[in-house]
């Protein structure tokens, strides 16, 4: 069938499309342009489109604000969270629990104040801003299997003190350890430790028939580590080590051996050694440069 003029430039069988419509379905700039026009004539009809126009924008940056925080909380969950808990919220039980399908999620208060304070074997985590603890426990509750519902920076900030927000953080270069301290460390190190993660913690063992195992100081450790507060360190290292006999130190010898990777790291010694406590262990933040 020959093509008219009109029609010409129009791809064959193609369904025609009103300037009016976006490729989405969506009005176009045309289409509102059209419902402003004909809005006091025949506009009644035209009002549903109208109201599009208008709503449409809202709803496309509630998309995109949700799935920015979607990203942020998986972001701080695969770099504060899945050393223990795992990448699919598994846990390591009894020590740590399983998140997926864990019900005491269910009641957001509780997930907010674990986050920011710590419980039993878990951290605190007083770096995080509002915004990324409501990130957080949204992530927490809505990943995996779990159907808990998000959590907004209002509702955190009704359960927490705003003035607790992220601030006042030391870094691993201030001078957070004494040397004495770290001589300590390097004896306990050398006796649990030095075996498997080799006398320059490099990760080479002495044995070379042993498999290498991860470094514990210099430039990949703090690669690995960049970000982490030296509280999440302190309940990693409790939960994992030493390999065959995890937590069989005292906290006093756990935290005297990262005395140790920081000196070895050189790190600065200070006056004043690491204390046990994770609450203060949790505002000395591990960073690659000063």
């Amino acid at each position: 069938m020959p093509i008219s003029g009109r029609d010409r430039g129009r791809r064959p069988n193609a369904e025609p499309r009103s300037k009016g419509i976006r490729p989405d379905g969506g009005p176009g700039a045309e289409g509102c342009r059209e419902a402003v026009r004909c809005t006091g004539r025949t506009g009644r009809r035209l009002l549903p489109g109208l109201l599009a126009c208008f709503l449409a924008p809202g709803a496309a940056a509630a998309q995109i604000d949700d799935a920015a925080l979607a990203e942020q909380g998986r972001r701080l969950y695969e770099q504060q969270c899945a050393l223990c808990h795992g990448s699919e919220g598994e846990g390591r039980p009894p020590a740590v629990p399983a998140l997926r399908d864990n019900e005491r999620l269910g009641i957001a208060a509780r997930t907010i104040r674990f986050i920011r304070q710590g419980a039993a074997n878990m951290p605190p985590f007083p770096a995080l801003t509002l915004a990324e603890v409501a990130a957080l426990s949204s992530h927490v509750r809505t990943a995996w299997t779990n159907d808990l519902g998000g959590v907004t920076t209002g509702e955190v900030a009704a359960v927490l003190d705003a003035s607790t927000d992220a601030g006042g953080l030391a870094s691993v270069w201030d001078g957070v350890f004494t040397e004495a301290q770290a001589a300590r460390g390097r004896d306990v190190y050398t006796g649990a430790c030095g075996l498997c993660h080799g006398r320059r913690l490099n990760g080479a063992p002495d044995d070379p028939d042993m498999r290498s195992t991860p470094p514990l100081a210099r430039a990949r450790f703090l690669r690995e580590w960049e970000g982490r507060s030296l509280a999440v360190l302190l309940a990693y290292t409790r939960l994992t080590m030493p390999e065959d006999n995890p937590g069989s130190l005292t906290d006093e010898e756990y935290v005297d051996v990262i005395a140790h990777m920081l000196s070895v790291g050189r790190m600065p010694a200070g006056d004043r050694e690491l204390p046990t406590d994770p609450r203060r262990l949790a505002g000395i933040v591990i960073r690659r440069d000063r």
